[in-house]
């Protein structure tokens, strides 16, 4: 479930799934600097202390998401600073 001010919502695994006893955590998204200010070629980032969640933010939720450890991102925006 969307969020507003560029967070996203959802229910935690630890909610219960009668309604009851719901906790929702959020991420945060923030734009890649190499997004066009247009709204075109959106690129979001959520940073998390295990993953860093990655989607295209045209889509929003209709689109798929990429996950990857903090260490894989961290090498994957090394090699494209480097090009």
């Amino acid at each position: 479930m969307s969020g507003h001010e560029g967070l996203d919502w959802f229910k935690s695994s630890y909610s219960g799934s009668d309604g009851g006893a719901c906790v929702e955590v959020a991420y945060a998204w923030r734009k890649a600097s190499y997004s066009g200010g247009d709204g075109g070629d959106c690129v979001e980032v959520a940073t998390c202390p295990d993953t860093v969640h990655v989607r295209d933010s045209k889509l929003e939720l209709r689109a798929p998401r990429l996950d990857v450890t903090p260490a894989a991102w961290a090498e994957f925006t090394g090699f494209v600073a480097r090009v």
